[in-house]
């Protein structure tokens, strides 16, 4: 058995789960003083999980006061639009952003932690609680103890299940098809219409979204970015169930791995793409290898905090992904955490409770502003219904609703 604690800092904290939310705890911890050490339960780093990304403000400045570089953050863009079936321009929206990748982010996040401080092959086991501290035991029968946990394992937390196991995911009653284009690969005539720009088309009950990310190593010349494409699908959940079974006929519990999504169901959305869509994203798909599709749930824990446990990024709660905010509310998380644990002469409780004062309206907030952009997916288009394309235009991909309600 193996047991790690350094006592260098007047506190420790124990992060679970490496993905951004982990990342930036840990960073940000480390930064207010802590001792942070975080555990992930893959052997080989997380890389190439999720495409494209869209910053906001509270992303933007919790990469900075962790000590990422983001001089050379992603692709800057000025401009959304929404196209008609034949490409033509409908509505048109200034809207200055900078949209990069996920593998862009984990490599900016993951060279502010230090090698020592970061755990392949961690698997959770268990958790116990006394007054001064938790302590976490692991399958590879090490054991760690520590003032703080953080559960930064993701919308399916074994952690969030060991305190409120009712807390689940639901299906929102559609899913996610996407995949990523090299911009050499697609025809001039899509790359003139909706490369460099945040582009939409929103035909009923269906939403096609795609923009531009930094390439292979992250590039961002000219000829050498990829386009994030995605294509929102209602599917009933006896469909889905059929979904997540892969080739060998093996149940997938909510979601399937990429490599693992049958051909078959490619093969119908390429077909589904060219009678449905407009040239620009129909050819876009063309150059996409292998597109996969990821059900849309969204969750809501009442709850951020059990005594020395808290929760944060999706681990705490899911706003689907209309809102692009999944990263940077698990940003937004950390930072928060951080900062009210920073002073080392307030009580680890009482923090903690201002944490959860502060953050638990956010993640109601981005859950319900998310079910509300996702209305459209499932809303009845008869003659007398009118859908206003400038307001999705305008909300999607925003955290403007967070200052207005």
């Amino acid at each position: 058995m193996n047991q790690h604690h350094n006592s260098s800092s007047p506190h420790r904290a124990l992060v679970i789960g490496a993905s951004m939310a982990g990342l930036f705890a840990t960073a940000l911890l480390r930064k207010a003083g802590w001792s942070v050490d975080l555990f992930e339960r893959s052997d080989v780093e997380l890389f190439g999980r999720g495409a494209g990304i869209v910053t906001h403000r509270e992303l933007l400045d919790a990469l900075t006061e962790s000590g990422a570089n983001i001089e050379q953050l992603g692709v800057a863009i000025n401009e959304r639009i929404a196209v008609d079936k034949n490409d033509q321009v409908v509505e048109r929206l200034d809207f200055p952003q900078i949209v990069t990748s996920w593998d862009r982010l984990h490599q900016l996040m993951r060279a502010t932690i230090p090698s020592e401080h970061h755990h392949l092959g961690c698997n959770l086991q268990s958790v116990e609680q006394s007054a001064s501290g938790v302590t976490a035991r692991f399958s590879n029968g090490r054991v760690e103890k520590a003032d703080l946990l953080i559960a930064a394992d993701g919308y399916r937390s074994i952690i969030r299940d060991i305190y409120m196991p009712d807390v689940q995911p639901i299906y929102a009653g559609y899913v996610i098809w996407r995949g990523v284009a090299d911009e050499g690969a697609m025809p001039k005539s899509a790359r003139d219409t909706i490369f460099d720009k945040f582009a939409f088309f929103l035909p009923p009950n269906n939403e096609v979204i795609g923009y531009p990310i930094p390439g292979q190593d992250h590039a961002l010349e000219r000829g050498r970015r990829r386009y994030n494409w995605v294509w929102y699908r209602p599917v009933d959940k006896k469909t889905l169930e059929t979904m997540l079974v892969d080739e060998n006929g093996a149940y997938h519990s909510l979601s399937i791995a990429p490599p693992k999504v049958r051909q078959d169901l490619i093969d119908e959305i390429k077909r589904a793409a060219e009678e449905q869509l407009p040239p620009s994203f129909r050819d876009t798909l063309r150059a996409i290898p292998r597109p996969f599709f990821t059900p849309i749930y969204d969750h809501f824990s009442p709850k951020m905090v059990f005594g020395r446990v808290a929760l944060i990024g999706d681990a705490a709660s899911v706003g689907r992904p209309h809102i692009g905010m999944g990263v940077a509310k698990a940003a937004a998380d950390a930072q928060k955490l951080a900062d009210v644990l920073r002073d080392p002469t307030v009580r680890i409780e009482q923090a903690l409770a201002q944490f959860e004062n502060d953050r638990l309206d956010i993640g109601l907030k981005a859950v319900e502003r998310g079910r509300t952009l996702g209305g459209y997916l499932l809303m009845s288009h008869d003659n007398n219904t009118t859908h206003d394309a400038h307001w999705i235009l305008k909300n999607t991909a925003s955290s403007d609703f967070l200052k207005t309600q």
